[in-house]
């Protein structure tokens, strides 16, 4: 099958939702399937919204599949009728993030519009499926296909997790992009009221949100936190290993994830995971059993989970195991890109019927 994907920038972005494009890209080659990448060049949403003027879909394809984080660039190119099948990976919806009303009001009435056009949907998450269905009222053709959490592979053995348990320093990962969604600021608050012998690494790209970034250093700096708070930018495969392996938790308290990968990356290193209500963490992290759910900005209790399992070393043993159980029970990737393959081979072979015509 000749594929179209059509993503923002490049495909190699450090990023959850771009490593999904990546690993289904190659998938989908592995297979056989011709994948043709269709970039348009990363600016503000206004400018975005300027590309439906001249962006066109490609001719001689099959199928196209379509980030959705694209969606203000495709609402023209959208139009009906279209001369294949066009599908939407959908991680998750801008309007669902933490922002004023008046913003979202505007992301849902351009979203909404978007997620109308296209004829079935790739989700991420039964979250992510939900608030779409619920957006658009519409019940399209979808298959759920959870992202890839495997590329580390078995992890740490329980041995290993018993003994880094009793170590003194508790030691917090924080593995992201360093920007206003994922709530670094929420995570440094908590450290900042605690006196017990804690260290947070920051690992993630810094150059997303520059203020917001540049804020939380002067944070760290301004609040005496230098000495227990490293930024690491982005790491690559094996310091980044050494971290997870060293690690007690991680915590990633996002104000809004349609999935949440990383969550069960830090569990496959026995890491019992701290998130939020928002979103779909609560499809991964069980509170009190493999990890803790707040709710978003919750200052005071992510501070009471950090300081409860600093102390209670036999807690944070009992939630690392479960946390790894956790992390062996999640579909592998190979078996969800096939899922997603067979998905879109179904959907490109009922465009025989003209899709106007349906």
């Amino acid at each position: 099958m000749k594929l179209g994907f059509v993503i923002y920038g490049s495909l190699d972005t450090v990023s959850g939702g771009y490593m999904y494009d990546r690993k289904l890209v190659e998938y989908l080659r592995a297979q056989g399937d011709t994948v043709e990448i269709i970039s348009l060049p990363w600016r503000n949403y206004a400018s975005h919204l300027f590309d439906n003027i001249r962006f066109r879909l490609p001719p001689d394809l099959d199928l196209i599949i379509q980030d959705e984080l694209n969606h203000p660039s495709l609402l023209f190119a959208n139009r009906r009728p279209h001369p294949y099948p066009v599908i939407s990976l959908v991680h998750h919806l801008r309007c669902s993030e933490l922002r004023p009303k008046w913003q979202n009001d505007h992301y849902r009435f351009v979203e909404k519009r978007y997620l109308q056009s296209v004829d079935g949907f790739i989700f991420n998450s039964m979250t992510t499926e939900r608030v779409v269905i619920e957006l658009i009222k519409d019940d399209k053709p979808s298959v759920i296909a959870y992202p890839p959490t495997d590329r580390f592979g078995d992890g740490i053995s329980e041995i290993d997790i018993v003994e880094r348990a009793m170590s003194d320093e508790f030691r917090i990962v924080f593995l992201g992009n360093v920007i206003f969604r994922k709530g670094l600021h929420t995570l440094l608050k908590a450290v900042k009221s605690l006196t017990q012998n804690i260290h947070v690494d920051v690992i993630g790209g810094m150059t997303s949100e520059l203020l917001y970034a540049d804020d939380m250093e002067r944070y760290v700096h301004n609040k005496g936190l230098s000495s227990r708070v490293t930024f690491h930018f982005s790491l690559n495969n094996e310091p980044l290993i050494e971290k997870l392996k060293n690690a007690h938790v991680l915590i990633v308290p996002s104000s809004y994830e349609g999935f949440g990968i990383v969550y069960l990356e830090g569990m496959c290193f026995g890491l019992p995971a701290i998130g939020t209500t928002a979103g779909a963490a609560s499809e991964i992290i069980t509170h009190g059993q493999d990890g803790f759910l707040i709710e978003p900005d919750d200052v005071e209790s992510l501070a009471n989970h950090i300081s409860e399992l600093a102390a209670d070393r036999d807690l944070l043993l009992r939630l690392s195991m479960n946390a790894v159980n956790r992390y062996k029970s999640q579909p592998k990737w190979e078996q969800v890109a096939e899922k997603i393959r067979e998905f879109i081979h179904k959907v490109g072979a009922q465009s025989i019927v003209p899709l106007q015509e349906k």
